[in-house]
């Protein structure tokens, strides 16, 4: 049985607005920050996040190296040429193609996108940040490859912008 509101409303449906909203004014603040940092709490009413990362310094215990997730394609003439759009990355992570390992891609090349359609996600710090297409147009080409490491601003995915 869901909590109620004193209306006698189910709750659930604000705690997970609520939960959303800040997890997306975190990714933001997350975002803008010039180094990641060492602890972070984000209070909203009776509703408190906290997330604390390793410090520069710390022990860390090595693993020996694991075998490249993929190889990353070059960055191509997209980025100096007006004719073509790059989606870029919205934080630093790691990029994928498609919503789970082994399932079709958000886009292929050819695909046409729409703002705000989904085309790929970056995982960063084991959230699953979408990446929107914030312009109309054609997928040219794929720019990172799945599984590959980028940075915050990386361009990911060139678009042949289209009318409408």
């Amino acid at each position: 049985m869901s909590p109620e509101n004193d209306d006698g409303t189910d709750r659930e449906p604000d705690l997970t607005a609520a939960l959303d909203a800040v997890r997306r004014s975190t990714l933001r603040l997350l975002a803008d920050l010039p180094r990641p940092p060492t602890a972070l709490r984000i209070r909203a009413g009776a509703l408190t996040l906290e997330a604390e990362w390793a410090t520069v310094g710390a022990p860390v215990a090595v693993a020996p190296a694991a075998e490249p997730v993929g190889v990353a394609a070059p960055v191509t003439a997209a980025e100096g040429d007006p004719a073509r759009h790059v989606v870029r990355a919205p934080t630093v992570g790691v990029f994928y193609r498609s919503p789970e390992p082994g399932a079709k891609p958000f886009v292929t090349e050819g695909d046409i996108v729409q703002p705000g359609q989904q085309v790929g996600i970056v995982e960063a710090m084991k959230l699953m940040i979408p990446v929107h297409a914030d312009a109309h147009g054609t997928v040219t080409e794929v720019l990172r490859a799945d599984g590959a490491p980028v940075e915050y601003d990386e361009p990911l995915i060139a678009l042949s912008p289209l009318d409408g």
